[in-house]
Protein backbone atom coordinates (compact mmCIF):
# COMPACT_ATOMS: atom_id res chain seq x y z
CA UNK A 1 0.00 0.00 0.00
CA UNK A 2 2.91 2.67 0.78
CA UNK A 3 4.70 2.06 -2.58
CA UNK A 4 0.92 2.07 -4.75
CA UNK A 5 -0.11 5.18 -2.59
CA UNK A 6 4.01 6.83 -3.08
CA UNK A 7 3.78 6.12 -6.78
CA UNK A 8 -0.54 7.90 -6.81
CA UNK A 9 1.19 10.82 -5.05
CA UNK A 10 3.32 11.06 -7.63
CA UNK A 11 1.04 11.10 -10.70
CA UNK A 12 -0.77 13.27 -8.69
CA UNK A 13 2.31 16.22 -8.48
CA UNK A 14 3.30 15.22 -12.27
CA UNK A 15 -0.04 17.45 -12.88
CA UNK A 16 1.06 20.39 -10.90
CA UNK A 17 3.34 22.82 -13.02
CA UNK A 18 5.69 25.45 -12.27
CA UNK A 19 4.22 28.92 -14.13
CA UNK A 20 7.84 30.21 -14.75
CA UNK A 21 9.19 26.94 -17.04
CA UNK A 22 5.72 25.10 -17.87
CA UNK A 23 7.36 21.76 -16.44
CA UNK A 24 5.75 19.97 -14.03
CA UNK A 25 7.27 19.65 -10.49
CA UNK A 26 8.21 15.81 -10.86
CA UNK A 27 10.39 16.20 -14.68
CA UNK A 28 11.83 19.24 -13.51
CA UNK A 29 13.68 17.88 -10.71
CA UNK A 30 11.88 19.40 -7.83
CA UNK A 31 10.46 16.69 -6.31
CA UNK A 32 12.38 15.10 -3.87
CA UNK A 33 12.46 12.36 -0.61
CA UNK A 34 8.76 11.64 -1.29
CA UNK A 35 7.72 9.38 1.38
CA UNK A 36 4.36 7.79 2.23
CA UNK A 37 3.22 5.72 4.92
CA UNK A 38 -0.10 4.58 6.86
CA UNK A 39 -1.65 7.91 5.20
CA UNK A 40 1.40 10.43 5.98
CA UNK A 41 2.87 12.60 3.03
CA UNK A 42 6.13 13.98 3.18
CA UNK A 43 8.01 15.63 -0.10
CA UNK A 44 10.22 18.53 -0.61
CA UNK A 45 10.37 20.46 -3.40
CA UNK A 46 14.25 21.33 -4.17
CA UNK A 47 14.25 24.69 -6.27
CA UNK A 48 16.79 27.30 -7.13
CA UNK A 49 17.67 29.75 -4.62
CA UNK A 50 16.95 32.91 -6.60
CA UNK A 51 13.03 31.61 -7.36
CA UNK A 52 12.78 30.02 -3.99
CA UNK A 53 10.77 33.50 -2.47
CA UNK A 54 8.48 33.63 -5.18
CA UNK A 55 7.53 30.21 -5.43
CA UNK A 56 5.46 29.50 -2.09
CA UNK A 57 2.37 29.21 -4.32
CA UNK A 58 4.06 26.38 -6.22
CA UNK A 59 4.25 24.54 -2.49
CA UNK A 60 1.42 25.22 -1.24
CA UNK A 61 -0.50 24.07 -4.78
CA UNK A 62 1.42 20.64 -4.57
CA UNK A 63 1.23 20.25 -0.77
CA UNK A 64 -3.03 20.66 -2.13
CA UNK A 65 -2.22 18.24 -5.05
CA UNK A 66 -0.86 15.41 -2.64
CA UNK A 67 -3.72 15.51 -0.05
CA UNK A 68 -6.73 14.91 -2.87
CA UNK A 69 -4.81 11.93 -3.38
CA UNK A 70 -7.04 9.01 -1.50
CA UNK A 71 -5.85 7.74 0.93
CA UNK A 72 -3.85 10.45 2.00
CA UNK A 73 -4.80 11.69 5.37
CA UNK A 74 -2.10 14.38 5.95
CA UNK A 75 0.73 16.19 2.98
CA UNK A 76 3.42 18.37 3.97
CA UNK A 77 5.27 19.77 0.97
CA UNK A 78 9.04 21.55 2.29
CA UNK A 79 10.85 24.22 -0.22
CA UNK A 80 13.91 24.19 0.02
CA UNK A 81 16.50 25.80 -2.32
CA UNK A 82 19.78 24.05 -2.96
CA UNK A 83 22.05 26.99 -5.50
CA UNK A 84 22.44 30.55 -5.46
CA UNK A 85 22.15 32.70 -8.38
CA UNK A 86 25.32 34.07 -9.78
CA UNK A 87 25.59 37.68 -7.81
CA UNK A 88 25.99 41.21 -9.50
CA UNK A 89 28.89 43.06 -9.74
CA UNK A 90 28.97 45.94 -7.60
CA UNK A 91 29.65 49.19 -8.84
CA UNK A 92 33.27 50.39 -8.66
CA UNK A 93 33.74 51.66 -5.26
CA UNK A 94 30.35 50.61 -3.88
CA UNK A 95 29.94 48.54 -0.54
CA UNK A 96 29.17 44.72 -0.94
CA UNK A 97 25.17 44.72 -0.63
CA UNK A 98 23.67 43.13 2.57
CA UNK A 99 21.25 40.18 1.22
CA UNK A 100 17.53 41.00 2.38
CA UNK A 101 16.73 37.22 2.66
CA UNK A 102 16.07 35.41 6.04
CA UNK A 103 18.48 33.55 7.08
CA UNK A 104 16.96 29.49 6.87
CA UNK A 105 15.25 28.43 9.33
CA UNK A 106 14.18 31.50 10.59
CA UNK A 107 10.91 32.34 12.16
CA UNK A 108 8.36 32.64 14.70
CA UNK A 109 9.47 30.28 17.48
CA UNK A 110 8.48 26.78 18.22
CA UNK A 111 7.09 24.69 20.33
CA UNK A 112 5.69 27.81 22.42
CA UNK A 113 4.09 25.30 25.32
CA UNK A 114 6.92 23.70 26.19
CA UNK A 115 8.03 25.09 29.65
CA UNK A 116 12.08 24.26 28.83
CA UNK A 117 13.70 22.52 26.23
CA UNK A 118 16.97 20.77 26.63
CA UNK A 119 19.30 19.16 23.57
CA UNK A 120 21.47 16.15 24.59
CA UNK A 121 24.55 16.59 22.48
CA UNK A 122 27.89 15.09 21.88
CA UNK A 123 30.65 16.53 19.42
CA UNK A 124 31.25 12.63 18.01
CA UNK A 125 28.73 9.39 17.64
CA UNK A 126 29.81 6.11 19.68
CA UNK A 127 29.51 7.93 23.32
CA UNK A 128 26.22 6.79 24.07
CA UNK A 129 24.57 9.89 23.63
CA UNK A 130 20.58 8.50 22.41
CA UNK A 131 21.09 6.02 25.29
CA UNK A 132 21.70 8.98 28.02
CA UNK A 133 18.88 10.81 26.37
CA UNK A 134 16.09 8.23 26.14
CA UNK A 135 16.74 7.18 30.16
CA UNK A 136 16.84 10.99 30.96
CA UNK A 137 13.61 11.74 29.53
CA UNK A 138 11.93 8.37 31.37
CA UNK A 139 13.59 9.48 34.94
CA UNK A 140 11.57 13.15 34.48
CA UNK A 141 8.55 11.27 33.35
CA UNK A 142 8.62 8.74 36.48
CA UNK A 143 8.69 11.88 38.41
CA UNK A 144 5.60 12.72 37.38
CA UNK A 145 6.41 15.48 34.90
CA UNK A 146 5.15 15.89 31.42
CA UNK A 147 7.93 14.97 29.38
CA UNK A 148 8.56 15.08 25.42
CA UNK A 149 11.14 13.33 23.48
CA UNK A 150 12.50 14.48 20.13
CA UNK A 151 14.74 12.52 17.98
CA UNK A 152 16.76 14.99 15.99
CA UNK A 153 19.07 12.58 14.24
CA UNK A 154 17.46 12.82 10.71
CA UNK A 155 20.00 10.58 9.03
CA UNK A 156 20.42 7.87 12.11
CA UNK A 157 17.11 7.51 13.94
CA UNK A 158 17.54 5.22 16.88
CA UNK A 159 14.29 6.09 19.13
CA UNK A 160 12.03 3.35 17.25
CA UNK A 161 14.36 0.53 18.86
CA UNK A 162 15.20 2.24 22.08
CA UNK A 163 11.76 2.93 23.19
CA UNK A 164 10.53 -0.60 21.69
CA UNK A 165 7.79 0.24 19.06
CA UNK A 166 7.41 0.32 15.39
CA UNK A 167 4.26 2.39 15.67
CA UNK A 168 3.52 4.84 13.60
CA UNK A 169 1.63 8.47 13.67
CA UNK A 170 -1.48 8.86 12.77
CA UNK A 171 -3.08 12.41 11.76
CA UNK A 172 -5.65 14.30 13.46
CA UNK A 173 -6.65 17.69 11.88
CA UNK A 174 -3.76 18.09 9.30
CA UNK A 175 -0.88 17.44 12.48
CA UNK A 176 1.16 14.51 13.58
CA UNK A 177 0.06 12.91 16.86
CA UNK A 178 3.18 11.49 18.31
CA UNK A 179 4.01 8.30 19.59
CA UNK A 180 3.21 7.83 23.89
CA UNK A 181 5.84 5.27 25.04
CA UNK A 182 6.92 4.91 28.89
CA UNK A 183 5.09 7.89 29.64
CA UNK A 184 6.22 10.07 27.25
CA UNK A 185 5.13 12.00 23.58
CA UNK A 186 8.03 10.97 21.28
CA UNK A 187 8.63 11.75 17.87
CA UNK A 188 11.22 10.88 15.14
CA UNK A 189 11.65 10.33 11.40
CA UNK A 190 12.39 6.94 12.25
CA UNK A 191 8.31 6.02 13.07
CA UNK A 192 7.75 7.90 9.41
CA UNK A 193 10.08 5.57 7.28
CA UNK A 194 10.76 2.11 6.65
CA UNK A 195 13.61 1.08 9.31
CA UNK A 196 16.66 0.55 6.56
CA UNK A 197 14.92 3.62 4.32
CA UNK A 198 18.36 5.58 3.87
CA UNK A 199 17.16 9.34 4.49
CA UNK A 200 19.86 10.49 1.22
CA UNK A 201 19.11 14.63 1.75
CA UNK A 202 20.77 17.69 1.83
CA UNK A 203 21.26 19.83 4.58
CA UNK A 204 18.27 22.36 4.16
CA UNK A 205 15.77 18.93 3.49
CA UNK A 206 17.16 17.74 6.79
CA UNK A 207 16.29 21.27 8.62
CA UNK A 208 12.40 21.41 6.68
CA UNK A 209 12.24 17.87 8.71
CA UNK A 210 13.39 18.95 12.27
CA UNK A 211 11.15 21.93 11.66
CA UNK A 212 8.15 19.87 10.76
CA UNK A 213 8.79 17.49 13.58
CA UNK A 214 8.78 20.73 16.12
CA UNK A 215 5.99 22.34 14.66
CA UNK A 216 3.34 20.00 13.09
CA UNK A 217 3.26 17.47 15.60
CA UNK A 218 0.65 17.88 18.58
CA UNK A 219 3.07 18.11 21.49
CA UNK A 220 0.90 19.88 23.65
CA UNK A 221 1.77 21.74 27.44
CA UNK A 222 4.93 19.60 28.53
CA UNK A 223 7.40 20.43 31.18
CA UNK A 224 10.32 19.30 29.33
CA UNK A 225 11.32 18.06 25.93
CA UNK A 226 14.42 16.15 25.88
CA UNK A 227 16.20 16.67 22.34
CA UNK A 228 18.63 13.85 21.15
CA UNK A 229 20.75 15.86 19.15
CA UNK A 230 22.71 14.36 16.20
CA UNK A 231 26.35 14.30 16.78
CA UNK A 232 28.68 17.14 15.37
CA UNK A 233 28.08 20.61 14.80
CA UNK A 234 25.79 20.41 11.69
CA UNK A 235 22.45 21.61 10.71
CA UNK A 236 20.39 19.90 13.21
CA UNK A 237 22.01 22.08 16.01
CA UNK A 238 21.75 25.39 14.05
CA UNK A 239 18.13 24.66 13.19
CA UNK A 240 17.56 23.76 16.95
CA UNK A 241 19.41 27.27 18.43
CA UNK A 242 17.61 29.75 15.74
CA UNK A 243 14.19 27.72 15.89
CA UNK A 244 13.14 26.90 19.81
CA UNK A 245 14.19 28.81 22.50
CA UNK A 246 17.09 26.39 23.78
CA UNK A 247 17.38 26.31 28.10
CA UNK A 248 20.22 24.70 27.25
CA UNK A 249 22.57 21.91 26.60
CA UNK A 250 23.40 18.46 27.95
CA UNK A 251 27.21 17.25 26.76
CA UNK A 252 28.05 13.31 26.72
CA UNK A 253 31.54 12.05 26.02
CA UNK A 254 33.51 9.00 27.52
CA UNK A 255 36.42 9.95 29.23
CA UNK A 256 39.30 9.06 26.67
CA UNK A 257 40.93 11.99 25.39
CA UNK A 258 39.83 11.16 21.41
CA UNK A 259 36.24 11.90 22.58
CA UNK A 260 37.16 14.94 24.89
CA UNK A 261 38.19 16.68 21.84
CA UNK A 262 35.08 16.71 19.69
CA UNK A 263 33.70 17.33 23.43
CA UNK A 264 34.85 20.81 23.45
CA UNK A 265 33.80 21.47 20.04
CA UNK A 266 30.62 21.18 20.93
CA UNK A 267 30.79 23.10 24.17
CA UNK A 268 32.12 25.87 22.29
CA UNK A 269 29.32 25.52 19.55
CA UNK A 270 26.30 25.90 22.16
CA UNK A 271 28.36 28.53 23.36
CA UNK A 272 29.04 30.25 20.42
CA UNK A 273 24.69 30.29 19.71
CA UNK A 274 24.27 31.19 23.15
CA UNK A 275 22.32 28.27 24.31
CA UNK A 276 24.06 27.70 28.18
CA UNK A 277 25.86 24.28 28.79
CA UNK A 278 24.15 22.93 31.38
CA UNK A 279 26.57 20.14 32.64
CA UNK A 280 28.95 17.11 30.76
CA UNK A 281 28.30 13.44 31.62
CA UNK A 282 30.83 11.06 31.37
CA UNK A 283 29.23 7.94 29.91
CA UNK A 284 30.75 4.59 29.53
CA UNK A 285 33.39 6.17 32.82
CA UNK A 286 34.18 2.05 33.69
CA UNK A 287 33.05 -1.12 32.92
CA UNK A 288 31.41 -3.75 35.35
CA UNK A 289 32.18 -7.37 34.41
CA UNK A 290 28.59 -8.96 34.47
CA UNK A 291 30.08 -12.05 36.12
CA UNK A 292 32.20 -11.05 38.90
CA UNK A 293 31.03 -7.75 38.93
CA UNK A 294 34.87 -6.33 39.01
CA UNK A 295 35.40 -2.81 37.54
CA UNK A 296 37.59 -1.72 34.44
CA UNK A 297 38.27 1.59 33.47
CA UNK A 298 38.30 0.76 29.32
CA UNK A 299 38.53 4.14 28.01
CA UNK A 300 40.40 5.46 31.64
CA UNK A 301 38.33 7.39 34.16
CA UNK A 302 37.34 10.66 35.22
CA UNK A 303 38.64 12.76 31.72
CA UNK A 304 34.51 14.49 31.55
CA UNK A 305 35.33 15.53 35.00
CA UNK A 306 38.90 17.52 34.19
CA UNK A 307 37.56 19.11 31.08
CA UNK A 308 34.26 20.11 32.89
CA UNK A 309 36.45 22.09 35.73
CA UNK A 310 38.88 23.15 32.68
CA UNK A 311 35.91 25.02 30.63
CA UNK A 312 33.95 26.06 33.94
CA UNK A 313 31.26 23.78 33.32
CA UNK A 314 28.88 21.56 35.72
CA UNK A 315 29.91 17.49 35.82
CA UNK A 316 26.45 16.38 36.27
CA UNK A 317 27.88 13.03 36.98
CA UNK A 318 29.38 9.58 35.44
CA UNK A 319 27.66 6.14 33.88
CA UNK A 320 28.91 2.91 33.84
CA UNK A 321 29.01 0.78 30.87
CA UNK A 322 27.59 -2.30 31.62
CA UNK A 323 25.97 -4.94 29.90
CA UNK A 324 22.01 -4.58 31.16
CA UNK A 325 22.13 -1.04 29.98
CA UNK A 326 22.95 -2.30 26.47
CA UNK A 327 20.49 -4.92 26.18
CA UNK A 328 17.82 -3.30 27.24
CA UNK A 329 17.93 -0.91 25.24
CA UNK A 330 18.17 -2.82 22.40
CA UNK A 331 15.05 -4.68 23.83
CA UNK A 332 12.93 -1.32 23.86
CA UNK A 333 12.98 -0.84 27.57
CA UNK A 334 15.00 1.61 28.69
CA UNK A 335 17.08 0.69 32.08
CA UNK A 336 15.54 3.63 34.37
CA UNK A 337 12.11 2.23 33.63
CA UNK A 338 12.53 -1.86 33.54
CA UNK A 339 14.57 -1.98 36.77
CA UNK A 340 14.26 1.81 38.64
CA UNK A 341 15.94 0.27 41.83
CA UNK A 342 19.41 -0.81 39.79
CA UNK A 343 22.50 1.36 40.46
CA UNK A 344 22.70 2.46 37.11
CA UNK A 345 18.92 3.83 36.76
CA UNK A 346 19.52 5.74 40.24
CA UNK A 347 22.33 7.39 38.59
CA UNK A 348 20.34 8.20 35.32
CA UNK A 349 17.48 9.75 38.28
CA UNK A 350 20.64 11.85 40.24
CA UNK A 351 21.35 13.49 36.63
CA UNK A 352 17.54 13.74 35.88
CA UNK A 353 16.95 15.09 39.13
CA UNK A 354 20.17 17.96 39.06
CA UNK A 355 19.03 18.96 35.39
CA UNK A 356 15.63 19.84 37.01
CA UNK A 357 16.89 21.46 39.36
CA UNK A 358 19.28 23.72 37.78
CA UNK A 359 16.70 24.41 34.84
CA UNK A 360 14.17 25.99 37.93
CA UNK A 361 16.77 27.79 39.23
CA UNK A 362 17.60 29.23 36.02
CA UNK A 363 13.97 30.61 35.30
CA UNK A 364 13.35 31.62 31.81
CA UNK A 365 14.70 29.94 28.85
CA UNK A 366 16.69 32.61 27.36
CA UNK A 367 15.40 33.87 23.27
CA UNK A 368 17.20 32.38 20.63
CA UNK A 369 19.60 34.07 18.81
CA UNK A 370 18.87 35.80 15.34
CA UNK A 371 21.56 34.78 12.35
CA UNK A 372 21.85 37.83 9.68
CA UNK A 373 23.08 36.38 6.22
CA UNK A 374 25.55 39.02 4.87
Amino acid sequence: MTVELAEAVRRALAEVRDPGTGLDVVSSGFLQGLSARDGLVQFALSVPRERARGLEPLRAAAERAAAAVPGVLSATCVLTAHRDAPAPAPAPGAAPARSSRPAPGQGPMLLPEVKAIVAVASGKGGVGKSTTAVNLAVSLAAEGLRVGLLDADIYGPSLPQMLGTQDKPRASNGRIVPISRWGLKAMSIGFLVEQETPMVWRGPMVMGALEQMLGQVEWGALDIMIVDMPPGTGDAQLTMSQRVPLAGAVIVSTPQDVALIDARRGIRMFEKVNVPVLGLIENMSYFCCPNCDHRTEIFGHGGARAEAARMDVEFLGELPLKLAIRELADAGTPIAVARPESEEARAYRAIATRLMSKLQQGGAAPAAPRFVVE
